[in-house]
């Protein structure tokens, strides 16, 4: 401890506050490196309508990639009348319709309000292509 009192009393006022400002900020960085990507496919391996997994439990500030998997075309949308946040909903959904297996959007869940998001694919929807992200 004495040689790190030491070491700050030759180091200039600058890089003190340098130093106090790296460390002082370290936790903003590490909860932004601690977000994850999760992938729902939309179409399960075997053909199946359905959006695999279709349950997914995540944190606010995590993205949802969607992929384009068997059986196309998929879309997703949100029902916003009952997901926890209307906005987070209205922004998600992605409309168009991905025609090729393969590809994908994504959907960022940064400043979601804690609690369910349902989903459906509009054109599967009859056949009870359905799911639901849980934000804790």
């Amino acid at each position: 401890m004495k040689m790190i009192v030491k070491a700050l009393r030759h180091m200039s006022l600058a890089a003190v506050l340098t130093v106090v400002f790296v460390m002082s900020s370290f936790p903003v960085f590490v909860s932004a490196a601690a977000a994850e990507t999760y992938t729902i496919k939309m179409g399960t391996d075997k053909g199946m309508l359905a959006f695999e997994p279709s349950k997914l439990t995540i944190k606010a500030g995590d993205t949802v990639e969607f992929l384009n998997n068997k059986v196309p075309p998929h879309n997703i949308v949100f029902d916003s009348g009952k997901s926890a946040d209307k906005t987070i909903a209205d922004r998600s959904s992605h409309k168009q319709l991905l025609m090729s297996p393969g590809q994908s959007f994504q959907v960022s869940f940064e400043g979601a309000t804690s609690g369910e998001y349902p989903f459906y694919c509009e054109p599967h929807r009859g056949a009870g292509m359905a799911g639901k992200i849980i934000v804790e």
